[in-house]
């Protein structure tokens, strides 16, 4: 910093030896004294431009420099707030950071500037330099404090700094922060060092930073998304999830023998009364934990912030036609200013032509145009005909350059002018426009070079019969939308409402299917119960020889007992001849004797047994024996029983004919028998309903091979009509004792 003040009465030495040159060489004619008085002359002119008005100072042909225009602002008042930030930094916080100030104990000059290069390290000491006046000086951007300089007083400014950098998330605002500073600053030396310390330890070389202080819209529209997905989402699937597993259970309980009455059975009301309690949580929690009202730390500007900077352009353009914003670095040197004036003139005695204004001025997405140079200049347009309307012809007419002096583009609008505007807007050399890999690279983006490129590109370009307009209408910048964020519910609250339901859907289907799993593993570790109004839900795709043959005892032993204990007037002539016949039918299959069905067990293993002797009732015939026997026992029940399910037989009755694939490799239909379970995966999943078909063993291998299974309906039995339905099965049972 001090090497910063040095680099600038270097400066200031070099322009006292120029004047001092300029001036020797006249004492070879004019005595002393007359030199002595022009000196002074000269200081004293020198002094009124430096104290000059803002539109005067940067309109003269001598730009004043940064700083010193700066210590002429803090002159007047230590707290200087730019008025280039009207979005984020109103000017009317000025007399908030003078409250802070004087918190300090020390006198305090802050400047709030938008972001400088380099952090603006090395401007507080040309202030000082030029100010001439000690004090703590503080430096801030819309982030916060970015340099502090003590000169000539004791102020833990550096500390301070730290502790306001470290402390506060990047998010608390240039007020905050100032406001961070000025405590540690009044704490004194040694605890803002401690503070210092120790937030350099905590958050220096870790990538952990404080918690935002704030959340933008887009958070509370995910807010108010989450809220509403939880309101329905969550007290729903409470709902659904414990109908369903209760339901669940009942069912499990009664298919593995186990179900009971519970004396202590859970109330049904008990699910909604849990759902409407947690309805009422997820609305304190959210409300309370999705508090924030407001965007950002910046206040509301008033009408005065938002027109200051146009105001203060406005005026300058008055006085000059080329308009150097004071507040930054100057970009163009008195030779290249004096050539740009001259370039100007020039072009406004050429035929076709008339005024240019030249606007070197920074573009920040925080100021009154939102960072639009088109809508910036517009405005100073606007500005400038509310002076222009008087007398002969318009003063605002002309063309307006806007040269941004922080990221170097160049923008024209035509204003009246006998210029092409669609050509100066689409046709400018982009060489100008944004300059080449050296003008982005530069401090100044050469700016001086590529404007005169453009008065160059400006005098060969063609001009029109009539006057032209870069737009058809006023180009107006961005609303400046207050900080307040909407509520909580409303905006996605309510498609959050949707898709919670149909979270809460989801969920449930995959705790089924979960749950489907859960069962179906508990199933094969109990015998299947033999009633025929649960057999839907007990039958195995591939069942064992062992299963088929229990099972089928069963089935037809329950058939005799039912046949005899059937009421009469009930079940009716006609379901008593179909018992009958699907008893008869079964009886025919096993040459009446129900022994043949358990004959192997006798021997050992099911299936060894078989093998061994090569004899007894094969698994083709078992199905069709429970098939059967099921049919019978429906029909003195008085229900319909006249398709069986062509899937799996052992599934029950069929509700409807659906075209299924049988086989995966075959991608031709059948159009079976299905029952409602088999249905629904047929529309489901149509690729996969072919694994649903029943698979039975295969007769032995006479080669001695292993034994497979293979679909039921490929088998040579009566089974493979089954598809036809209840009596064309027992045809064909029939026929075959007859042909037997």
């Amino acid at each position: 910093m001090a090497a910063d003040r040095v680099a600038g009465d270097a400066s200031m030495q070099t322009v006292v030896v120029r004047r001092t040159g300029r001036t020797g060489r006249r004492t070879r004619r004019v005595p002393w004294g007359r030199v002595t008085c022009a000196l002074l002359a000269l200081f004293a002119l020198s002094t009124v431009f430096a104290t000059a008005t803002p539109a005067q100072a940067a309109g003269s042909a001598s730009p004043s420099t940064q700083a010193a225009y700066l210590a002429t602002r803090l002159r007047t008042n230590p707290v200087y707030v730019t008025d280039q930030l009207p979005r984020e930094i109103p000017r009317s916080q000025a007399p908030a950071f003078a409250t802070l100030a004087k918190r300090t104990g020390v006198p305090t000059y802050v400047l709030v500037l938008p972001e400088q290069d380099l952090g603006g390290k090395g401007l507080l000491g040309a202030v000082h330099d030029r100010l001439g006046r000690d004090g703590l000086y503080v430096l801030l951007d819309t982030s916060g404090v970015t340099d502090a300089v003590a000169y000539g007083v004791r102020a833990p400014a550096d500390d301070a700094a730290t502790a306001s950098l470290y402390e506060l998330p990047y998010d608390a605002g240039p007020l905050r922060s100032f406001e961070r500073f000025v405590d540690v600053v009044a704490q004194g030396s040694g605890k803002a060092a401690e503070r210092a310390a120790a937030a350099r330890e905590k958050y220096g070389e870790s990538d952990a930073e404080p918690d935002r202080m704030y959340v933008d819209r887009t958070d509370r529209d995910n807010q108010s998304f989450l809220t509403g997905a939880l309101l329905t989402g969550v007290p729903l699937l409470i709902l659904l999830s414990i109908s369903y597993v209760r339901r669940w259970r009942h069912i499990l309980l009664k298919v593995t023998g186990r179900a009971k009455p519970d004396s202590r059975r859970t109330p049904e009301w008990l699910a909604s009364v849990l759902a409407l309690v947690t309805l009422a949580v997820i609305v304190v929690t959210t409300a309370l934990t999705f508090d924030q009202t407001t965007s950002s730390a910046a206040v509301p500007p008033t009408a005065a912030d938002v027109s200051s900077r146009v105001d203060r352009v406005s005026a300058g353009l008055e006085q000059d036609p080329v308009y150097v914003d004071p507040e930054g670095p100057q970009v163009l040197d008195s030779r290249q200013l004096s050539h740009l004036h001259e370039r100007i003139r020039k072009f406004a005695r050429s035929d076709g032509g008339g005024p240019v204004y030249v606007l070197l001025v920074p573009q920040l997405s925080g100021d009154e145009s939102g960072g639009d140079p088109e809508a910036f200049a517009d405005a100073v347009h606007a500005e400038l005909s509310k002076a222009g309307k008087a007398g002969n012809g318009r003063k605002d007419d002309g063309l307006y350059v806007v040269a941004d002096t922080l990221r170097g583009d160049i923008d024209v609008l035509n204003f009246g002018l006998r210029l092409d505007s669609g050509r100066l807007y689409a046709g400018l050399p982009e060489s100008i426009v944004f300059g080449d890999d050296e003008a982005r690279e530069a401090e100044d983006h050469l700016l001086g070079e590529r404007l005169d490129d453009f008065m160059t590109f400006l005098d060969k370009s063609p001009r029109t019969t009539e006057p032209n307009t870069t737009s058809d209408q006023d180009t107006k910048a961005e609303p400046i939308e207050g900080n307040a964020l909407p509520p909580l519910f409303s905006g996605d609250f309510w498609p959050g409402l949707l898709v919670g339901g149909l979270g809460a859907l989801l969920v449930l289907g995959l705790v089924a299917g979960v749950l489907a799993i859960v069962g179906s593993v508990l199933r094969r570790r109990h015998s299947l119960p033999t009633a025929s109004e649960s057999s839907p839900l007990q039958a195995p795709r591939g069942p064992s020889l062992s299963y088929l043959r229990t099972t089928a005892d069963d089935e037809l032993g329950a058939l005799s007992e039912d046949f005899v204990e059937a009421d009469v007037e009930n079940a009716g002539l006609a379901h008593r001849a179909r018992a009958w016949d699907c008893f008869d039918a079964a009886m025919l299959l096993i040459d009446g004797d129900r022994c043949r069905l358990t004959e192997p067990d006798d021997a050992g293993d099911p299936d060894e047994a078989e093998n061994a002797a090569g004899g007894g009732v094969d698994p083709a015939t078992l199905v069709t024996i429970i098939v059967l026997a099921r049919a019978g026992r429906a029909a003195l029940r008085g229900e319909a029983y006249e398709m069986c399910c062509g899937l799996n037989p052992l599934h029950g009755p069929a509700v409807v004919r659906h075209p299924v694939r049988v086989s995966a490799e075959d991608r031709r239909r059948r159009r079976l028998p299905v029952c409602d379970a088999c249905r629904d995966s047929a529309i489901r999943e149509p690729g996969a309903v072919h694994t649903l078909l029943m698979a039975l063993p295969a007769p032995p291998d006479p080669d001695g091979g292993s034994r497979d299974r293979v679909p039921y309906d490929v088998l040579e039995s009566p089974l493979s009509a089954v598809s036809d339905g209840i009596p064309r099965l027992i045809d064909a049972v029939r026929e075959l004792a007859g042909a037997e």
